[in-house]
């Protein structure tokens, strides 16, 4: 059996030349918008609750002031910070306007 040749003397590969293909190009006119400071693009709801409920993996239920519950979830600067939240906190809450049955803590009111 012959043995295979060796690479350590030839020439690295070189990188192709000519166009790039179509979908690497990007138009003249395309500069990212700068965000408004009052927009934060993502359209969510706040409201204010009370938590109902603790359930496992940091969830919670949160009624709001006309009846619904969602469920919740810690933001994460409150995780960072280890905010603990029991049963009649009030709570500032974020409802995604696409799943309007789960939400997000922000901000524990007292």
């Amino acid at each position: 059996m012959a043995n295979p040749p060796n690479n350590r003397g030839s020439k690295p590969q070189q990188r192709p030349t000519g166009p790039r293909p179509a979908g690497n190009t990007r138009p003249v006119n395309s500069t990212p918008k700068p965000k408004k400071a009052d927009d934060d693009g993502e359209g969510e709801i706040e409201l204010e609750g009370v938590v109902s409920a603790v359930l496992a993996g940091t969830m919670f239920r949160v009624k709001v002031a006309n009846g619904h519950e969602f469920l919740a979830h810690i933001s994460g600067k409150m995780r960072k910070r280890f905010i603990r939240l029991v049963v009649g906190d009030r709570v500032r809450i974020e409802v995604s306007p696409y799943d309007m049955t789960k939400a997000r803590i922000t901000f524990r009111l007292n």
